[in-house]
């Protein structure tokens, strides 16, 4: 996977009005039930299928969702790489975008990521499972509006 587009604010502004893709819609069910495994592959499949910027937002969640696997499988190094590379793909989009709540995922997984860092590799089995929060979906009520 490459380094992520200079998606300009208007190209991100677009990319998130509309639905959510029905995989990606699927893999953040997964997520939510906890199934980081499977919340990656209906995501991934999601991704491969689209064709605008909002491929990204699917890379994005698919990787907060391995940084939260990583933590299960106590992996530190590979939690903290999927928590570094989200970043890149969520930070251009606004909130909410296609539903999803961005601002609540990137506070979450940045209060995740400040608890993995904070117990480093030897502490990581006393991780507070609590910090793995669920996407969450709202209705848009933007999705409506122009992009300035």
């Amino acid at each position: 996977m490459s380094e992520a587009p200079g998606w300009t604010p208007e190209q991100a502004c677009l990319a998130c009005k509309g639905e959510l893709h029905p995989l990606a819609l699927k893999g953040i069910r997964f997520f939510n039930a906890g199934d980081y495994f499977m919340a990656h592959e209906e995501l991934e499949l999601a991704w491969r299928d689209e064709r605008g910027p909002v491929r990204d937002v699917y890379r994005g969640i698919l990787q907060v969702g391995l940084g939260y696997y990583h933590i299960l499988r106590l992996n530190y190094r590979g939690a903290v790489k999927m928590f570094q590379r989200c970043r890149q793909w969520l930070e251009p989009f606004p909130s909410p975008c296609r539903g999803v709540d961005l601002d609540r995922l990137r506070t979450d997984f940045l209060r995740a990521e400040a608890e993995l860092l904070r117990l480093g590799p030897e502490h990581l089995p006393h991780f507070d499972r609590s910090l793995m929060k669920p996407v969450v979906l709202v209705e848009d009520t933007h999705a409506n509006q122009p992009c300035l």
